[in-house]
């Protein structure tokens, strides 16, 4: 079977690259054409302006805020927005008392309720009650039920909770009346019953104590749901993993529930939310992980909701927002213009040096810099569409100080290459010698910024977080034109005559060849009075010059033989007389 060559090699590498592109272009135009995907970026707040709003803490129980309160409600309406997509938002305080949040253009509603929403979020067992605003006719009732008088109930399942006043309450509840879905002004005790609709199915419920507070969460996610032998099904489902002290909890509830068994509404357990229901799923199985999934008629959007829901629930303080405004940008289309400008001056600048050192070998610095970035731009547009990542004034900055970094890694590259020129290998040899010394540096180079910008994203808050960002992904980038574009070009480049030969104009003349460039990639600079002497070689080439010095001395070597061979002859005739 015959062997692929490097040019061939090189040739399917950048078939890849063309069709990973290709592949980025048309997603983002299918998005523009068939969904809210645009061909330029989002722009963040400093940029494109948006909207301010005022919020008033409401304090379950009417009493006053305390400053740990109002951090821990900032924090989570900051983890809220993040987690909504919005990025680059900006949440503060106002005199101790209320939370400032701006945000990017026009907040949905879904982001404006999430905001507003407290956290008090419980896990309450089901009494009685179920979709529609009356139960079932299978379905016993809470009249049906009604406890002797005197009876204490034994567990959160017990129907004994209900009450004669807890009935005539369950009664008068219309969950069609807006007004009984507003978030409760005082929350139900947690040892108590209550009665709560659930808005979804119009259902009204009698709900025992609680059983988990929403503060056991760990965590919650979204996605499809699997069947037992692990086949991804056409559903969607909400996951919920509890802490150590929601797994304990959980399970003893689980069993209960399982106990009662299906066709009882004592099967179910309601999530419970500023007196709302939002999820009433029954028991299939005891749970004792702490990983729990809820499934049944699930959207895409409604299962990253409740899960939304679930994983920034515990925050006991709902707000109320007191005004609301449009704002502009803070620093406009100038600052933008001077830091594209600025951006620009420095990919002339690089540029230039690459001509200046490389000769036309620098443009492959400049095609691969067009490369990377048409790559970023698409990733950027991509994940404002899918995302909705918003490109700020430090994410700019991020981009600017890429271009930089992406030149090192490619001076780095041609260094190597040169360095093996310079040992005497052929032009092709030494691409791929040099390739194999220049990879290492590379990817423990971007490594190294990889990690920084990881730190940087996950500590930082607000617009440092955009900087380490757009960090990030342009050394993802680098690395795949490194791999992708410029070490196949270069393998191409090496098998021409212009190149291969040494051209003057190459940028791989060997007579340029003698000495070290002032900047040798990776922020190395070259000694004083460094240089290196081209060595003997029998490539086609070899400077000039140094194969005449090594003819001399040659010649020298070879006269200088002849007439100690002489002296020699003369001596031993001497001797033999």
């Amino acid at each position: 079977m015959p062997r692929t060559g490097p040019g061939t090699a090189a040739k399917r590498t950048l078939v890849w690259l063309g069709a990973l592109t290709a592949l980025l272009a048309i997603l983002l135009g299918a998005g523009s054409f068939w969904s809210t995907a645009s061909w330029s970026p989002r722009l963040a707040l400093d940029l494109e302006g948006g909207t301010q709003m005022i919020l008033a803490p409401r304090v379950q129980g009417g009493s006053e805020i305390t400053p740990e309160q109002l951090d821990q409600a900032v924090e989570i309406i900051r983890q809220r927005v993040d987690g909504s997509g919005v990025a680059e938002a900006e949440i503060n305080t106002q005199s101790g008392r209320n939370v400032i949040v701006s945000l990017p253009g026009t907040p949905d509603a879904q982001t404006r309720d999430l905001i507003q929403a407290s956290a008090q979020m419980e896990f309450r067992p089901v009494l009685a009650g179920g979709p529609g605003q009356a139960p079932a006719a299978e379905t016993p009732t809470p009249e049906d039920q009604l406890p002797r008088p005197g009876a204490e109930p034994q567990d959160g399942s017990d129907p004994n909770w209900i009450t004669p006043e807890l009935y005539q309450e369950f009664e008068a509840l219309d969950c069609l009346d807006p007004a009984a879905l507003e978030p409760a002004e005082e929350p139900a005790p947690a040892d108590q019953p209550m009665v709560a609709c659930e808005p979804d199915n119009q259902g009204k419920y009698i709900l025992g104590p609680v059983a988990i507070p929403g503060t056991d969460i760990s965590t919650a996610s979204y996605g499809l749901q699997r069947s037992a032998q692990g086949q991804a099904l056409n559903t969607w489902a909400v996951n919920i993993d509890f802490d150590d002290e929601g797994t304990k909890a959980f399970r003893e509830v689980t069993e209960r529930l399982n106990a009662i068994g299906p066709g009882d509404p004592r099967n179910q357990f309601a999530i419970v939310l500023d007196g709302k229901i939002v999820s009433a799923p029954t028991t299939n199985a005891v749970i004792a992980d702490g990983n729990a999934q809820i499934s049944g008629n699930f959207t895409e959007e409604s299962s990253a909701a409740l899960a939304e829901q679930l994983k920034y629930g515990a925050l006991p303080i709902s707000f109320e927002i007191q005004s609301e405004q449009q704002i502009s940008a803070t620093l406009g289309a100038d600052q933008l213009r001077l830091g594209l400008l600025a951006g620009l001056i420095g990919l002339g600048l690089v540029a230039a040096y690459s001509i200046f050192q490389y000769r036309l070998l620098g443009l492959v610095t400049i095609a691969s810099l067009v490369v990377a970035g048409v790559l970023t731009y698409l990733a950027i547009c991509i994940l404002g569409w899918t995302e909705n990542y918003r490109l700020s004034l430090a994410g700019v900055a991020g981009l600017i100080v890429a271009i930089g970094q992406t030149a090192d890694s490619f001076i780095v590259y041609f260094e190597r290459i040169r360095d093996e020129l310079r040992d005497g290998r052929g032009l092709v040899s030494a691409v791929e010698n040099g390739w194999r010394r220049a990879k290492r540096t590379v990817l423990a180079s971007k490594a190294v910024n990889l990690l920084a910008a990881l730190v940087l994203y996950f500590v930082a808050v607000g617009n440092v977080r955009g900087f380490a960002f757009t960090l990030g992904l342009t050394a993802i980038a680098d690395l795949v034109v490194v791999f992708l574009f410029t070490h196949p070009v270069l393998r191409l480049l090496a098998q021409t005559r212009f190149f291969g030969e040494g051209h003057p104009w190459s940028g791989l003349d060997p007579r340029r060849l003698g000495g070290l460039p002032l900047y040798r990639g990776a922020g190395r600079l070259r000694e004083p009075g460094q240089n290196v002497v081209v060595s003997r070689s029998k490539n086609k080439g070899a400077s000039a010059e140094a194969e005449r010095r090594l003819t001399i001395a040659e010649r020298r070597r070879a006269e200088h033989d002849t007439a100690l061979a002489g002296r020699t002859g003369s001596s031993e005739k001497e001797n033999d007389a």
